[in-house]
């Protein structure tokens, strides 16, 4: 007990050593130290010099000093080395160096913070105070209180610090004193900030955990794949894992990708609705097609034109293109194709106005019947045989429940509440939890989640056939978030890690049809447990915590 006494005064004292100023030592304002200073150190610096050229002049030697000419040299050594000192250095650099923001940035990120220390993803003791000073340094709070003040901005610590790390940490403190909140519990460390840096996140200042378990193994077109899936809803992976086995101990489920294009849709104006229509013709007649085709794909190794369909609404005019893109989600990749044709379409109808590369008619992250119709990304249906003895062990429900209950939820139930592309169970709870583990976009969960889920009594009613068709499965195996390591680390697990250079674009595919495979685990173990009785039951007893944290703590 009296050594950690000790241990924590010492640390106290530590603390406080640290957090000292050279100007703490001095009982005058600062700027009226300097200022003595820099007139001592000048006017010794006169005085040796008067007193050097009367002993050349009188011929006497240099060496020859007297009282006052030692007096004069050690001041004169004194105030040098409090000029060269830190503050010393500051005051002769706000003479010199111009008072504007970006020079003064520069002033404060030359020097290289070697001594900085670890910050604490989540201190674990009461020394949150004593953690947060220890990794703040002396150049580190300068530049806190720049961006406090509002002369540095957040977003530039980055390029300017040309550490990503540092820049996360600085905001991270300048955010806490600026609203009072602390972050304490989000975590700092173990993130490689320079991997987002342009292409994930803006301005972060730590990351969020999600816990990812693994659903499996499921046997998915004769091979099997332990499923990642990054959720905090109890109950979410276990429901899954048990649709998994049932399909397992089936034979396994069988998946066909029946349509694969990404599409965006730009929208442009003319001065009358005839204009309008003449483009909406020649964009949709066979013989521009070619044409098309190579300007669309001059912009991409992987990008190539499928379709284009348009819709006139008045004067304007909307045009969906629609194109593969490789093992890439391929949003980029289709926009720049289509603003290559859009530059093409101008020589040819220069009275066209571009209104803006999207025009809604693609439909990206929000629910759309072209999407549920026409389809976008990924379009799959998966298919599995559930034997009825399984459906009785396994699922703990019967058949004709299952079919029953499909027909009035899924199917009726979707129909009566107007649900556009959600006629499922919980097809989102899936995606979602897949698409956060692999690094894909968890905006278009929304169109990812379209699905329809038929359930149907086969072998004289002893079997239950059962399948999901999912239209709008966006998904790549390359490209955001897909290159950080907790993401590649889930790609690698299940095959489909990087680009597929043997056959491009297959990495993508067969990702799609895991999530497909998975949504098939999940729905049909969710709607057993409903056909049972047993949601309510299973949720009470996984998803509700009865721990005491208080005592997890202790």
């Amino acid at each position: 007990m009296e050594g950690s006494l000790r241990q924590s005064k010492s640390k106290a004292t530590a603390d406080e050593s640290s957090s000292l100023k050279a100007s703490d030592t001095v009982p005058l304002p600062v700027y009226l130290t300097n200022a003595f200073f820099f007139t001592v150190f000048f006017s010794v610096v006169y005085f040796l010099l008067l007193r050097w050229r009367e002993k050349i002049r009188n011929s006497t030697p240099l060496h020859v000093v007297s009282l006052s000419d030692i007096a004069a040299m050690a001041t004169f050594v004194g105030s040098f080395i409090y000029l060269v000192g830190f503050f010393g250095i500051g005051f002769v650099q706000s003479i010199i160096i111009p008072e504007d923001d970006e020079d003064e940035f520069e002033r404060l990120m030359v020097k290289e913070d070697s001594e900085k220390l670890p910050c604490a993803a989540a201190p674990k003791s009461d020394d949150l105070k004593i953690a947060k000073k220890i990794e703040v340094t002396a150049d580190d709070e300068e530049i806190i209180k720049s961006v406090v003040e509002g002369k540095i901005p957040s977003y530039a610590l980055e390029s300017k610090l040309g550490d990503c790390h540092r820049a996360a940490a600085i905001r991270r403190e300048a955010l806490q004193r600026i609203t009072g909140k602390s972050l304490e519990g989000l975590p700092l460390e173990g993130l490689d900030y320079e991997s987002i840096l342009g292409q994930c996140c803006e301005m972060p200042v730590g990351y969020v955990q999600i816990p990812v378990g693994i659903a499996g193994p499921l046997l998915l077109d004769e091979c099997e794949y332990s499923v990642p899936m990054a959720t905090t809803e109890g109950c979410l992976v276990a429901s899954t894992n048990r649709g998994c086995k049932a399909i397992y101990a089936s034979g396994g489920a069988t998946s066909s990708l029946y349509r694969d294009a990404m599409t965006r849709a730009p929208v442009v104006r003319f001065g009358s609705a005839k204009r309008a229509a003449e483009l909406k013709l020649f964009l949709e007649d066979p013989l521009n097609f070619e044409t098309l085709s190579l300007v669309f794909n001059s912009s991409s190794r992987f990008g190539r034109l499928q379709s284009i369909k348009c819709a006139v609404a008045g004067k304007n005019l909307y045009i969906r293109f629609s194109c593969s893109t490789g093992d890439a989600m391929g949003m980029n990749m289709v926009s720049k194709g289509v603003q290559n044709t859009l530059d093409f379409l101008s020589n040819q109808f220069p009275d066209m106005d571009v209104m803006g590369i999207s025009g809604n008619y693609c439909s990206d992250k929000k629910p759309a019947a072209v999407n549920w119709i026409e389809g976008r990304g990924k379009s799959v249906v998966c298919e599995a045989v559930i034997q009825g003895d399984i459906v009785n062990k396994v699922l703990k429900t019967d058949v004709a429940s299952l079919v029953e209950l499909n027909m009035l939820k899924n199917l009726t139930g979707s129909a009566v509440a107007g649900a556009l592309g959600g006629f499922n169970a919980h097809a989102s709870n899936i995606v979602s939890a897949i698409y956060i583990a692999t690094g894909q976009d968890p905006a278009q969960n929304i169109e990812s989640s379209h699905c329809i889920t038929m359930m149907e009594a086969v072998n004289d009613g002893k079997d239950l056939h059962v399948s999901v068709t999912m239209p709008c499965i966006e998904v790549g195996t390359v490209g955001g978030g897909t290159q950080l390591a907790s993401q590649s680390a889930c790609l690698n697990l299940l095959g489909v890690k990087g680009a597929n250079k043997e056959a491009p674009g297959s990495n993508a595919r067969l990702l799609a049809t895991i999530v497909a495979g998975s949504v098939l685990a999940g729905e049909l173990s969710l709607m057993s447990a409903i056909a049972a009785g047993q949601l309510v039951k299973s949720h009470m007893k996984y998803n509700r915590s009865n721990k005491d944290v208080a005592n997890i703590k202790s």
